[in-house]
């Protein structure tokens, strides 16, 4: 409008701007009708989102555990799964083509996994360590419970490989059978040094949750305070009212989100186990690999001062428990 006042020609104003002669007509023609601020753009405002700010915010949490807390196998999400997830946890069903947006949007790329999320709330995650952490142990003593950690893994029939020495030029084969068929593990783990585990040829669920807290009542104590952070199979009704009618036998505890390093087991056993107790193992299928854990774990019962050394490696103090 100002270089039309300033007497410029329409086919120069078209030229400058890299437009035809006719939209610099429609142009004009608007900005009579309307003042230059018709010329301004007005985009549609589109269909309202069906999920809340609150509710996008919390599909990471939910994201964080894993695909195998939701029942499906492989450590891989895909947009169908998050997909399904998010019609699970609030009752919103998504195409996954309208996933990979949301995703986007909540800064998710595809890549390869992490340990650690920059969700993270470190002053959060001290303060457990240095205030609630030391007030969970009083609780314990004060009402005779046993404490234990709770987490839960999967051991595959891929070997978990380390160095090895081997002549100069001559690199060692491991002849690995390539399948994601694995064992999932549900582990326990008290300050005093003492391991329990539940052991499924299945991904593990709610129910699987309900039958490991009934083992730890057998052999672990009647009265149980349990430390697990919020995962699906934590968090279902039947886990609930499994707990309620124990009459306060069980107490629950849940690790602040996004803190799998609070855990013992999380850097210290699954790792001492892969990595150390089972070490460059190749099995032929489960059941051989099921027999191996268990020697594993085994050896690692045989090791109290270990397991506390996990719980040092996790920053927990454990003095006298």
């Amino acid at each position: 409008m100002q270089l039309k006042q300033q007497g410029w020609y329409q086919r120069d104003i078209a030229a400058a701007l890299g437009v035809s002669e006719e939209t610099v007509s429609r142009w004009l023609a608007r900005a009579r009708a309307g003042g230059p601020e018709a010329l301004r753009a007005h985009p549609a405002p589109g269909r309202p989102s069906r999920l809340s700010l609150a509710e996008r915010r919390l599909i990471p949490e939910f994201l964080w555990h894993g695909p195998e807390a939701y029942g499906f196998r492989g450590e891989v999400w895909t947009c169908s799964r998050v997909a399904k997830v998010i019609e699970e946890e609030l009752g919103v069903a998504y195409h996954k083509s309208q996933v990979a947006r949301l995703l986007k949007q909540l800064h998710w790329t595809p890549q390869v996994p992490i340990r650690r999320a920059l969700q993270r709330d470190e002053e959060a995650i001290q303060n457990w360590r240095d205030e609630v952490w030391p007030d969970l142990r009083k609780r314990a003593r004060r009402e005779h419970r046993v404490l234990v950690f709770v987490d839960e893994s999967g051991f595959y029939l891929l070997p978990g490989v380390v160095k090895t020495y081997a002549p100069k030029g001559r690199t060692p084969i491991l002849r690995e059978k390539l399948t994601r068929d694995h064992l999932s593990v549900m582990g326990g783990m008290t300050p005093r040094g003492k391991i329990y585990t539940l052991v499924r040829q299945e991904s593990l669920n709610g129910m699987h949750s309900i039958e490991f807290l009934v083992h730890l009542g057998r052999v672990a104590g009647t009265r149980l305070l349990v430390i697990w952070d919020g995962s699906p199979i934590h968090r279902r009704v039947k886990v609930q009212e499994f707990v309620s009618e124990t009459r306060g036998k069980v107490w629950l505890e849940a690790l602040p989100g996004y803190a799998p390093d609070l855990n013992p087991w999380d850097e210290g056993g699954w790792q001492h186990l892969k990595h150390v107790e089972m070490r460059n193992l190749v099995c032929r299928d489960l059941e051989e690999l099921h027999q191996e854990f268990h020697l594993a774990i085994g050896r690692v019962r045989q090791k109290p001062h270990l397991v506390r050394s996990f719980f040092a490696q996790a920053g927990l103090k454990v003095g006298k428990t």
